[in-house]
């Protein structure tokens, strides 16, 4: 895709209006140095430098949508706790409609605080607890949906496995975004194995395609279009989904999309450094959707995506992409 046509489609990524379903989680970064091993035990010992907060998980999805759309919402159940409020106002600093938010005492909010030293990840501490939704919670989500999906382009389904999307609620939204004629794109999760049945998209990562389709584990074969596994795999999934399309994000490979009745296309990936990788799935969806309610095919949405997608594995943290730098990736020489 050249840059006319890339500033053709972004041209109306503000006026898309998207909503974010999904586990919502407050990821936070503890940066340091270390300069020794602790006397107490053979583990470095971090000096602490600083502290920083951004929302993760469904969250972050919204976080790269808002990045391009004014009209952004997210939906999810958080806790009653400081970490509850932290995620909050870090969302509406942001810009994002959290309205459709649902606070429970019984739920605690899922944080994940990871310890960085010179860029590298020295440990990740995880605090959740996965809880199932009580039948009114489910109820009051699903009606939060039916009053903004009058004024929706799409919905984003990011499942995390941490306790929000079971089956009930999964079909529900399925059959209603559906009936208002919106587009809907799930993020599946192989921890919480659902039965999605005939979303607009559906975007696995290649380990999540492979388990979602029974296929086991291989390495990967280049070029991708000789990866017989692989291509096994989008026949099976598309056929299992029954998806209008299917994007299997493959990391150092790019992307490969599949839609019924056309041949796999294959993105090679636009990635000049990685750095770290969390979160680049949220980036893929939330500018694949985006560009698809913009008008783009969806080869020019893998496009957008897999640009996007390669920015973000070059920062740390959990990160986004800017409109400058996203623009900047398609005036390079390649940007063909």
């Amino acid at each position: 895709m050249n840059r006319e046509r890339y500033l053709e489609i972004s041209a109306r990524f503000s006026q898309s209006r998207v909503l974010v379903v999904g586990d919502l989680i407050l990821d936070q970064f503890v940066w340091g140095r270390v300069s020794r091993i602790s006397p107490e035990a053979p583990v470095p010992v971090v000096e602490v430098d600083r502290e920083t907060q951004y929302p993760g998980g469904a969250a972050n999805v919204a976080r790269n949508l808002r990045e391009f759309s004014d009209h952004t919402a997210v939906l999810g159940t958080i806790g009653q706790d400081a970490d509850a409020e932290t995620l909050k106002r870090l969302l509406a600093d942001e810009g994002i409609d959290i309205t459709a938010i649902q606070q429970d005492p019984a739920w605690r909010t899922i944080v994940k605080t990871r310890i960085i030293a010179r860029h590298q990840q020295v440990v990740r501490v995880d605090r959740e607890q996965k809880i199932r939704p009580a039948q009114s919670q489910s109820a009051q989500a699903l009606a939060s949906i039916d009053a903004m999906l009058p004024r929706l382009d799409a919905v984003i389904v990011e499942d995390y496995g941490k306790g929000l999307i079971q089956q009930a609620f999964a079909d529900e939204i399925t059959a209603r975004v559906r009936a208002a004629g919106k587009l809907l794109a799930i993020d599946p999760n192989p921890q919480n194995p659902l039965q999605w049945n005939g979303a607009s998209v559906m975007k696995p990562n290649r380990s999540e395609a492979f388990a979602a389709a029974g296929v086991p584990h291989s390495e990967p074969v280049d070029p991708v279009e000789k990866d017989e596994a692989v291509m096994e795999v989008g026949r099976k999934l598309m056929e299992k989904w029954n998806c209008g399309i299917l994007l299997i994000t493959l990391g150092e490979q790019g992307m490969m999309l599949f839609r019924k009745g056309e041949e796999p296309f294959h993105t090679p990936t636009r990635a000049k450094e990685v750095f770290d990788v969390s979160g680049a799935g949220d980036t893929a969806i939330a500018l694949f959707t985006l560009a698809l309610t913009a008008g783009a095919t969806a080869s020019e949405a893998a496009e957008i995506s897999n640009h996007a997608s390669g920015i973000v594995v070059g920062k740390l943290g959990t990160a986004t992409v800017s409109p400058a730098e996203l623009l900047a990736s398609f005036s390079g020489p390649q940007a063909q």
